[in-house]
């Protein structure tokens, strides 16, 4: 018996919108990076893009648990000696709500090229309203 590998003219690529609203950040970024990386079709390949794409709506209404938004911090770094700021998560989620999602999808893909391909099939909005309309993407019902 041979093993199937998909090939690229094989692959239908679909689009699913989420809203983000009442949903709890980690729950939602498993999920999505699932439908990026095709994990949920029968023809998924771990050596290519079967994936399709995700528009999420509503992620300013993204929900934290715990102490979550106190304790935990969002990093970056300046490229400079000393250059290190911290920002607690709850106030990067009211400034970027957008980014703080797009770093945890990414954080639960693979560190490689194909993760670079897959990450651009994201599209995140803060309020309800996004432009990919003509596209006409199924309401993605999340498991949890």
């Amino acid at each position: 018996m041979k093993t199937y590998s998909p090939k690229p003219e094989h692959i239908e690529r679909r689009w699913y919108v989420v809203d983000a609203s009442g949903v709890v950040l980690g729950r939602l970024a498993s999920e999505v990076a699932t439908i990026l990386r095709g994990k949920h079709k029968p023809m998924y390949a771990p050596h290519m893009d079967t994936g399709d794409h995700v528009v999420v709506v509503n992620a300013d209404k993204i929900e934290l648990t715990g102490n979550k938004g106190e304790d935990k911090y969002a990093y970056r770094h300046s490229g400079y000696p000393g250059g290190l700021r911290a920002r607690p998560l709850k106030d990067q989620l009211e400034r970027q709500p957008t980014e703080v999602l797009r770093k945890a999808v990414k954080g639960m893909l693979p560190r490689n090229r194909l993760s670079r391909a897959q990450i651009k099939k994201l599209k995140i909005y803060a309020g309800p309203e996004h432009p990919h309309e003509a596209q006409a993407p199924k309401e993605l019902e999340l498991t949890t």
